[in-house]
Order: structure tokens, then C-alpha cells, then sequence
């Protein structure tokens, strides 16, 4: 399976550009030879299969080298978000099994191989099966500590291949890599595009998150395909005329990790002329479990997320685990998790058998709930943890967010729940924009046109700008805390 990759870096014309930075252009001839000599390096080190290898390089072409050569050397890796704490990243090591380093700044308990190691020796690998690791990837760590997700060579190979036929992915895709290193979604930024035979361009993600810097890099290097941006930066990118210009240049955006519902409901999708992709789907699942090709004229009044992308099972149970139109997602098939690192206990309780499996299939049981409709598509309904209620109606946030974002004045919303001195919950609105002159009568009777009495905010509270995390998300728990950005 090693040889997945490398043969098709192979298999494309060397002197086509693979990886673009501001500083070089790496050839896929360049590329390969880079590959091939880290992997020899690698496996005389030890590197092999099931062996995790860390990566903590700041150059994020290393980067990509380094991620290749691992798995061309049949080992696994666990790409490392140099922008973390010391101590978050030596957790993170320590729970994936990490035993070998290609890079600086962290420690491992076995060897250390830098970027531009040469093999002693020539390499002749042999390919490991489907079956064997391919990376490591922790959750989000939003509810306790982050946990190492195992993902296997055959669901990763699945995947990607997946993203490039449904993404039309070919020679011409140039990608611009917005997802961080650490993150899954940087993986498919970054590999979906290679096997295409495409070109990756890398920028530094300061300059990415600005919406000049965004529009600058997209009009520089004729990027045309976006495979990971958030609704939230999505959102914020659209509130800038140049920025908003690099969107509508796109010909693929394809967005996931938060509700699109908020965008769409503001008219987002009349901005892009491209296609937009919605994917759904946990890191344990490899990424993508659902898919919603994004119609011109998209139905808002609903959060949906589309059909299970191909091999991938998504059944809806109660809480006696029997079949009902709405209820808590089991995702079964393709990608589905070997479990997670030194937690037999959390991946017996998350990881269930898969009764409309093959003997020994399981299923992920994530904790969203959703509803299908007659035709199969699901509509994603929140988790289950996270259920709002107001009054005894079920709430949706993203109803209420996508509402304040018609409002001129509003270029970020988010709601959250709080709770009065008497034990009442309550609804809050945080919202970013020229509000100033705006008061909070104004923007309720702006929802009351359309909402119901029970979805007005009790209180709006203006911030400068809404907070994010490290993968470009909206942080709702330092807004529920009332925390400043």
C-alpha cells in the first residue's frame, strides 16, 4: 500500500510543478527524489509498520515530504501543530505511540531523523496492506483531553481517491492548503491534490486568515480549488470585496467542520460561482462520511448534509440502538476507525458492532443527531450533548445565525445558551460587524420578521471580532464563558 503514493508521484510528468511556496517550486521529479531519499533514511532508522513517526518541521514543504516518505517507508505519521504548547504536543506524542521524530523542537523516546537525511543504502520497500496504520490523528480535545484517532492505509487510500473523483480533481487543480498541519483535513489538502497530479500551494496561514492576504495568494498563483475552509472563515471572507472576488474565482470550494447553514441562509452560496461541496464527518471516520453537493439555489430552512459519500453506511438509531427516521448518527463502512491509541475502554464504548456489517465490522457511534428525509438525504440536527431547548422547542443556532447575517451591519454571528438567576435558559447573540450604531431592538425585530418569539436572543453582545480555534472553527466555549477574543 506504500506504493499508492509514491507510484503516482511517479506516474506524473516530473517537470509539472507540484508544490508552490513563496519562496520555490517544487518539480514532481524534485518531489519524488525528495520522497524516495527521507523514506530510505526513515526505514534505515527503523520506520516500518505500525511504527508512529511525529513530524514537528516548520517548513511546511518538509512537511509534505515528510508525510509521504513515512508512508512510503510503511510506517504512520503524526503531523504536529508547532503553533501548540510544548506540553499539549509532548501529550500528543505520548498518546499516539510516537516513537520516532522527523524533525526539531519536541522529544520522542527513539531516533530522531532530520528533513534532509540521506538513506545510507539503496531502498526497496515493501508495500504493507490496507489493514496497516496510516496516520494519527486527536480529536479536537473541545470536551476533556485529545483523543489519538487510528486510521488505516485502505480507508485513507479510499478516501482520497473518493475526494478526487468527486472533486473533478485533475492535472489543472491548483489548491491552496488552508487547513494547519495537525489536522486531518490538512492530509486531504495536500495528498488529494498530489495524487490528482495537481499543484499545492503553501502559504504561511497568518497571511491566509487575512482576507487580503487570502485574495493576494489566490489571484498570485492561480488558485482555483479551496479542499478545506471552515463556513466560519468562509463567512468572513465573503464580508470583503477582494477577498470575496477570490472566492467567486474558485471553481471548487469544498467546506466542512461547523454548520453551512448560517452562510447559505445569508445568500453565500449567490457569492461563489464555483461548485460547493459540504462534507460531514469525524476525524474517527476518516474525514468525510457525508456529502451535499451544494445546489444554486440551496434550501436553508434546514441544516442538510447530504448522502453517505461511497462504501460509507450511516444508519439512525435510539437509544435501544433500533432504526428510526431521527436519531443519533452510527457510521459504519469505509473509514471507519480502528479505534483509538491506549484507550480500549472509550473505543469499545464509541466503536459498537456493526450488525449490517461483514463479520467483525463495527460502527462509529458519534453522538450528532440528524433526520433523513424520504429520499435519503439527512438533515444534521446538533449533538446530542448540545441540545438546546427553549421553552420546549428544540433550537437550532445556525436558524438564528444565518438570520443576523442578512443583516447588513453583521459580518460573524453566533448563539449560544445561558441560564438566568431563576435556572432559565436563554439565548445570547454574539455578533461581529459595525454594530455600534445598531441596537439590540433593531436586530430583534429584524429576526422577528422571519423567526419565531421563542428564537429571539434575549441579549446580543457585540464583539470585535469572533474567536476561532487552531482549524479556522468558530470557538463557541470562550464565548459561552464569556471570554474577549
Amino acid at each position: 500500500m506504500s506504493g499508492w503514493f509514491f507510484d503516482e508521484i511517479r506516474a506524473h510528468a516530473p517537470d509539472a510543478p507540484a508544490v508552490h511556496t513563496p519562496e520555490t517550486v517544487l518539480s514532481y521529479g524534485e518531489l519524488a527524489g525528495r520522497v524516495d531519499r527521507l523514506a530510505g533514511a526513515l526505514a534505515e532508522a527503523g520506520v516500518g509498520p505500525e511504527r508512529v513517526c511525529a513530524i514537528a518541521v516548520e517548513s511546511t514543504v518538509d512537511a509534505v515530504i515528510a508525510m509521504a516518505a513515512v508512508l512510503h517507508a510503511g510506517g504512520a505519521f503524526l503531523t504536529l501543530d508547532l503553533g501548540q504548547p510544548s506540553a499539549r504536543l509532548a501529550g500528543m506524542i505520548e498518546s499516539a505511540g510516537a516513537t520516532f521524530l522527523v524533525g526539531t523542537g519536541v522529544s520522542v523516546p527513539g531516533p530522531t531523523i532530520l528533513p534532509d537525511a540521506l538513506p545510507g543504502s539503496p531502498f526497496a520497500p515493501e508495500p504493507p496492506g490496507p489493514s496497516a496504520l496510516a496516520y494519527v490523528s486527536h480529536t479536537s480535545g473541545s470536551t476533556g483531553t485529545p483523543n489519538p484517532v487510528l486510521i488505516e492505509r485502505g480507508h485513507l487510500d479510499a478516501y482520497l481517491r473518493f475526494v478526487v473523483h468527486d472533486g473533478e480533481l485533475d492535472a489543472t487543480t491548483v489548491t491552496l492548503q488552508l487547513a494547519p498541519l495537525g489536522y486531518d483535513a490538512s492530509i486531504r489538502d495536500v495528498f488529494a491534490t498530489l495524487l490528482a497530479g495537481g499543484r499545492l500551494v503553501l502559504a504561511p496561514r497568518a497571511t491566509l486568515l487575512r482576507a487580503d492576504g487570502f485574495a493576494a495568494a489566490v489571484a498570485a498563483h492561480g488558485v482555483n480549488t479551496v479542499l478545506s475552509i471552515t463556513p466560519s472563515l468562509l463567512t468572513f471572507l465573503s464580508r470583503h470585496d477582494g477577498a470575496a472576488r477570490a472566492l467567486r474565482s474558485l471553481r471548487l470550494t469544498l467546506s466542512s467542520g461547523e454548520s453551512l447553514r448560517p452562510f447559505l441562509a445569508a445568500g453565500g452560496r449567490g457569492l461563489l460561482d464555483g461548485r460547493l461541496l459540504n462534507h460531514y464527518g469525524p476525524t474517527e471516520a476518516t474525514m468525510t462520511s457525508t456529502r451535499l453537493d451544494v445546489p444554486g439555489e440551496p434550501d436553508f430552512a434546514a441544516d442538510v448534509i447530504g448522502t453517505p459519500r461511497t462504501g460509507v453506511s450511516v444508519r439512525l438509531l435510539d437509544a435501544d440502538l433500533r432504526p428510526v427516521p431521527e436519531g443519533e448518527v452510527h457510521l459504519g463502512g469505509a473509514g471507519v476507525a480502528r479505534g483509538y491509541h491506549g484507550r480500549p475502554g472509550l473505543t469499545a464504548d464509541r466503536f459498537r458492532p456493526d450488525p449490517a456489517g461483514p463479520p467483525g465490522a463495527r460502527a462509529y457511534r458519534t453522538g450528532d443527531l440528524a433526520r433523513s428525509r424520504p429520499d435519503g438525504t439527512l438533515e444534521y440536527l446538533g449533538r446530542l450533548d448540545r441540545q438546546l431547548k427553549i421553552r420546549g422547542y428544540r433550537v437550532d443556532p445556525a436558524e438564528i445565525e444565518g438570520r443576523l447575517l442578512t443583516h447588513s451591519a453583521v459580518h460573524g454571528a453566533v448563539v449560544t445558551s445561558a441560564t438566568d438567576d431563576r435556572g432559565r435558559p436563554h439565548l445570547v447573540a454574539h455578533v461581529a460587524g459595525p454594530t455600534a450604531a445598531v441596537t439590540d431592538a433593531a436586530l430583534r425585530r429584524h429576526l422577528a420578521e422571519t423567526l419565531p418569539p421563542h428564537l429571539l436572543p434575549r441579549r446580543f453582545r457585540r464583539v470585535d471580532r469572533l474567536p476561532s480555534t487552531r482549524t479556522g472553527k468558530t470557538d463557541r466555549g470562550r464565548l459561552s464563558r464569556g471570554e474577549r477574543p
